[in-house]
C-alpha cells in the first residue's frame, strides 16, 4: 500500500487530470490524499450561496473517490501571484510532513493558468529528499484547458513519458467531472465529457489500452 498525494491548484483539476489513476490506486487499497490549494472567499467577489455550493461539490467528489483526507491550504483563487512564495513553500511543506506520501501528482508548469505554474513551482520546492525523505515519485498531469493552451515557447511543453491503463475506471472519472456541474460544458468547450473520453482514447492508443492518462515522470527513486 502506498500513499498518495494529489495536488490541485483549484477543484476539478485533480479530476481532470489523474482522476482515473486515483480510483485506480483507491482501488489498490492505497491511500489518496487530495491538496487542493485555493479557495472561494467573499473578499474575492464570490457569494455565500457560491461558497457554500463549492464546498457541497468537494465533499460530493470527495465521497465519491473515497479520499483518505482532504488538504485544504485556502488560498484565495487566481491572486496566488501576489503571495511570498515562502508563504506557499511553508504551506506544501506542513502537508508533505503530515501526510509522507510516496508518490505526488502535481499540475504542469506550462499550463496557461499562473495558479497552475505557480502551484507546480511552489510544491515542487518540496519535493527534495534530504528533506522529505518519503517520496520516491514526482509526476506532472495534464489538464484539459490548461495544459495544451500555454503559448510560451520558452517553457518546455508537456512531454507524456508515463502512462496509466484507466480503462476500467474511466466511467468513474466521467462521473467526477459531472459533479463539477457547470464547470463543463458541451464540446467543443475545453472541458466537457466528450474531450475527457478523446483525450483517453487518444492516450490509449499511445499506450496500447483502451482509455489511458499520459503524465511526465519527473523524478523517481527505488530503494
Amino acid at each position: 500500500m502506498s500513499t498518495i498525494l494529489v495536488v490541485a491548484p483549484h477543484p476539478d483539476d485533480e479530476t481532470l487530470g489523474c482522476g482515473g489513476t486515483m480510483l485506480r490506486h483507491i482501488a489498490q487499497g492505497d491511500d489518496v490524499h487530495w491538496c487542493i490549494v485555493t479557495t472561494m472567499q467573499e473578499s474575492a467577489g464570490y457569494s455565500v450561496a457560491q461558497i457554500e455550493d463549492r464546498e457541497k461539490t468537494i465533499q460530493a467528489v470527495s465521497a465519491h473517490y473515497g479520499f483518505s483526507e482532504i488538504h485544504r491550504l485556502g488560498f484565495t483563487a487566481a491572486n496566488l501571484d501576489q503571495l511570498p512564495r515562502s508563504e506557499l513553500v511553508t504551506g506544501f511543506s506542513q502537508i508533505m510532513s503530515e501526510v509522507a506520501p510516496q508518490r505526488i501528482y502535481l499540475p504542469h508548469p506550462s499550463d496557461s493558468h499562473s495558479d497552475h505554474r505557480i502551484t507546480f513551482e511552489a510544491a515542487a520546492a518540496c519535493t527534495k529528499w534530504f528533506r522529505y525523505n518519503s517520496i520516491r515519485q514526482v509526476f506532472a498531469y495534464e489538464t484539459l484547458s490548461e495544459t495544451r493552451f500555454g503559448i510560451d515557447p520558452s517553457v518546455q511543453a508537456f512531454q507524456a513519458n508515463h502512462y496509466v491503463d484507466i480503462t476500467e475506471h474511466l466511467e468513474g472519472k466521467v462521473t467526477a467531472l459531472s459533479l463539477y456541474g457547470d464547470e463543463f460544458a458541451p464540446h467543443p468547450f475545453p472541458r466537457s465529457e466528450d474531450g475527457v473520453r478523446a483525450l483517453a482514447t487518444i492516450r490509449g492508443g499511445e499506450a496500447g489500452c483502451i482509455a489511458a492518462e499520459a503524465f511526465m515522470l519527473l523524478r523517481a527513486f527505488e530503494a
